[in-house]
């Protein structure tokens, strides 16, 4: 049984994960990972369920089907995402078959020290909201950071207060409240040396991550 399992999971994902691209050639396709993913779970559910390959094999068909949908959802999302912030200073970064993480550094989001949206980011956060509630079933994560200069008395509380006012504007915007999580981790979690002062402007950031609903 382990052996019919694993050769199902194995064609399933062969079959989804890969595209044509121009030049003929064969390529990983996101949409096809969110599949192979999708089948895997199924898979493993079905035969559960089932206790037999009959059951594995419903399971391993509806799994691919809903992985390939997440996989389709965040490959347009990512796509709108990226046309509409281009030249702006966000980041845009598929980090998950269902996660997207959008970067924006302190010189285009706020004043040093201060908590209040610069109008240059509001432009961009109207973009982000935008897509946001053309595609509604995510949870977001709004987290801010900062880098190691000061103390945590003054970095924590200043990395939550931007979150905080990224997530009061999304939803100013019309984003549902009850999607968006806001959370401050101040100078812990560095994406570059603190030693260096292009490495604290790289510190110095807001993070917005768009997530599947679980």
């Amino acid at each position: 049984m382990k052996k019919i399992i694993a050769a199902i999971l194995l064609t399933v994902i062969m079959a989804v994960s890969c595209t044509t691209a121009a030049d003929g050639t064969r390529k990983v396709s996101k949409t096809g990972i969110g599949a192979g993913v999708g089948a895997a779970a199924g898979a493993v559910l079905g035969q559960v369920i089932g206790k037999d390959t009959k059951g594995t094999l419903i399971g391993t068909a509806g799994g691919a089907a809903v992985g390939a949908v997440i996989g389709n959802i965040f490959d347009r999302q990512e796509k709108a995402l990226k046309d509409k912030l281009k030249g702006t200073g966000v980041e845009v970064e598929r980090t998950g078959e269902g996660e997207i993480k959008l970067t924006a550094p302190e010189n285009i989001t706020f004043d040093t020290n201060s908590s209040t949206i610069k109008p240059v980011f509001q432009s961009s956060l109207n973009d982000v909201a935008a897509v946001l509630k053309e595609y509604s079933d995510t949870d977001i994560i709004v987290s801010g950071h900062t880098d190691s200069t000061g103390t945590d008395a003054i970095n924590n509380p200043l990395s939550e207060n931007r979150a905080k006012s990224v997530k009061a504007y999304l939803v100013g915007k019309g984003v549902s409240g009850s999607r968006i999580t806001s959370v401050g981790y101040g100078s812990t979690q560095p994406i570059a040396s603190n030693s260096t002062a292009a490495g604290r402007a790289q510190n110095r950031r807001v993070e917005i991550k768009i997530v599947a609903k679980q």
